[in-house]
């Protein structure tokens, strides 16, 4: 399988910048979020890279600024979209309850310990934290270095956005979802804190950075089909996103993206009435055919939905044709598309089948 070598005309940056222009770009543009994925490629763990980034800043030699310098070679050597997040949310912990970071090469992320509520009546008692108190000067120094620093592949920088995992991290998933049944003015409860702090973490945000290089992305697992009903979603969910996301489109974010991760078919007449901005960015996994998501979003770039089990398990030459089958038919999308992984970009997969999906944005990625 050799690449056909085609002269670019756009660099990755520009290929995002005129899709957001609702123009077409040369070539369709990967943006793979492989932070992790970077970290191991330069050397470093999964854990180097979530203590650095979220806890002390460094964890023996490694720092938020190695980090950063990590993904931005991946994205060189891989041909990637540079999209670096500004904002490390610490929502489980903001609240009051106890995270743990990983400890070693097979742990996937941090994760809770001990929920802030596990009661209803904790979770009435609770009040929304100090935006500010989350996140130190070194990060905010940081963060400031992130959105100044310039590279010919970063088109915006993400920061978390609007995301019903955020009151699922409260009191916890399964908790969120049996007082949905039966403490449903618990779950309310839940919905209200996590919207008033997302409110005032982008308030923040939009003090610090001018935010028309910034993107907010949420992910909402929370509020898959997997977990909760239809029913529910249009009762729970569809309020808190509509309202965040309006919000934050008033303070004068223009593009907002949001991963309806997991399997959201029968939430999407719901989705839609979620606005995403001018345009927005959705982003689907793999249960979620790229052209229905597109009926739904008729006015928004359609990212996704790269099956991530491939591309860790598969061969090179199975990564190169489902990128093929995907990049085929995201072309074929009215107003535009990213390729991106059905989630987040597997830390450990095949460097070979990384290069595979290099081959094929090349061999099927551009547009007459």
């Amino acid at each position: 399988m050799k690449t056909r070598v085609r002269k670019a005309t756009m660099t990755n940056k520009e290929r995002v910048e005129a899709l957001l222009r609702r123009e077409n770009p040369d070539r369709v543009p990967f943006l793979a979020g492989g932070q992790s994925f970077a970290v191991i490629r330069s050397g470093g763990t999964i854990a180097d890279r979530y203590h650095a980034m979220y806890d002390t800043g460094t964890t023996g030699n490694y720092s938020r600024k190695m980090v950063y310098e990590a993904e931005k070679r991946a994205c060189r050597e891989f041909d990637w979209v540079f999209a670096p997040t500004i904002l490390s949310r610490q929502n489980r912990g903001a609240f009051g309850g106890e995270v743990k970071l990983p400890t070693n090469k097979y742990s996937q992320g941090a994760f809770v310990t001990k929920y802030a509520a596990e009661t209803p009546e904790e979770v009435m008692a609770l009040k929304v934290p100090d935006v500010k108190a989350c996140f130190t000067p070194e990060m905010i120094d940081f963060y400031k270095w992130v959105y100044e620093d310039e590279d010919e592949n970063k088109a915006f920088v993400s920061m978390n956005g609007p995301s019903f995992n955020t009151v699922a991290g409260i009191a916890g998933y399964d908790t969120l979802c049996k007082w949905m049944l039966k403490e449903p003015e618990a779950a309310y409860r839940l919905v209200r804190l996590a919207a008033d702090y997302e409110i005032a973490t982008a308030q923040y945000f939009k003090e610090l950075f001018s935010m028309e290089k910034v993107i907010p992305l949420g992910a909402s697992a929370a509020a898959s089909n997997q977990l909760i009903s239809p029913k529910h979603f249009e009762q729970f969910a569809l309020p808190y996103m509509k309202e965040l996301h309006q919000k934050l489109l008033a303070m004068g974010f223009k593009h907002l993206c949001h991963h309806p991760c997991g399997e959201h078919n029968l939430n999407l007449p719901y989705w839609q009435q979620v606005p995403m901005g001018d345009p927005g960015i959705v982003w689907f996994g793999n249960e979620v055919d790229l052209a229905t998501g597109a009926n739904y979003f008729p006015n928004d770039i359609i990212e996704g939905n790269l099956d991530t089990t491939v591309i860790q398990c598969g061969t090179p030459e199975e990564v190169y044709q489902e990128a093929r089958k995907v990049i085929e038919q995201g072309k074929s999308l009215p107003t535009g598309f990213i390729l991106r992984p059905a989630c987040e970009l597997p830390p450990y997969a095949p460097v070979e089948n990384i290069k595979a999906i290099t081959r094929a944005l090349n061999d099927f990625g551009w547009y007459d």
